[in-house]
C-alpha cells in the first residue's frame, strides 16, 4: 500500500475518471483485438498509469468522492480497475453510449451527488470528454496516456523525445479544439491542473 499523500486538493463535489487511458491501460490497448489472448493484454493493460494511484489515494483520504466510467466490456473493465479498487468505485452502466452525458449523470448519481456545478471528469478518450461536455462538467483531457497517442508503455518510451512531443502536441490540440476545459500530459499532473480549475471557477467561470 502506498504512503499518505498529505497534499490537499481543492474541494469539488465529484470527480469523474475515465478508466482505459486514464487511469489504467497507458494508451487505451485494451480496446485493441489482442494477439496472444486476452488474459495477456489484461494483465499488461492492468497497470495503473502515470499518478494515478497517488493522486485516487489523496482523493480517497480527502473524501472527494470519485468515480470510474468506461464502455469495455463490464468484466474487462473490472479485471482492469483492480489494482485501484481500494480507491475508487465503478459507475453504473449507462443504456446511451457515448457521447451521450447518460454516463456521467449516473455516475454523479450513484455517488449520491446533488449538484453538476463543479463536477469535473478527466479522461483521454475524445468521446467520453464530449459526453462530460454534454453533461454540463467541467473537463480535463489527458495528452499523452489516452488513444490519441495509442502507444503502449513500451512503444511510447521508445520514441524520441521530438517524436513524443509531436504526438503530445497533436493530441493536445485535438482535446483543445473539442471542447476540454484543461489538457494535462497525465494523472501525476492533476493536481495542480484542478487547483487551476478551482481559481478559474471563484473568478465566477463555468464549464
Amino acid at each position: 500500500m502506498l504512503a499518505p499523500v498529505s497534499s490537499s486538493l481543492p474541494a469539488f463535489p465529484a470527480l469523474l475518471f475515465g478508466l482505459s487511458g486514464c487511469l489504467v491501460d497507458f494508451g487505451a490497448q485494451a480496446g485493441i483485438e489482442p494477439r496472444n489472448g486476452s488474459d495477456d493484454l489484461d494483465q499488461d493493460c492492468a497497470q495503473a498509469t502515470p499518478g494515478a494511484k497517488n493522486i485516487l489515494q489523496t482523493l480517497s483520504h480527502q473524501g472527494l468522492p470519485c468515480a470510474w466510467i468506461d464502455e469495455l466490456p463490464e468484466e474487462r473493465s473490472h479485471a482492469l480497475a483492480a489494482p485501484l479498487s481500494e480507491w475508487i468505485i465503478p459507475a453504473p452502466r449507462a443504456a446511451a453510449r457515448w457521447p451521450a452525458p447518460d454516463a456521467c449523470w449516473m455516475a454523479l448519481m450513484a455517488l449520491g451527488v446533488s449538484q453538476l456545478d463543479g463536477c469535473v471528469l478527466i479522461s483521454g478518450d475524445p468521446r467520453l470528454l464530449q459526453s462530460g461536455l454534454n453533461a454540463g462538467l467541467w473537463t480535463i483531457g489527458l495528452a499523452s496516456c489516452g488513444p490519441l497517442c495509442g502507444l503502449s508503455p513500451q512503444q511510447w518510451n521508445a520514441l524520441s523525445n521530438t517524436e513524443r512531443e509531436q504526438r503530445r502536441a497533436q493530441a493536445t490540440l485535438t482535446l483543445y479544439a473539442q471542447g476540454a476545459h484543461s489538457v494535462i500530459d497525465h494523472l501525476g499532473e492533476l493536481e495542480s491542473c484542478l487547483a487551476d480549475i478551482a481559481l478559474r471557477r471563484s473568478k465566477g467561470e463555468k464549464p
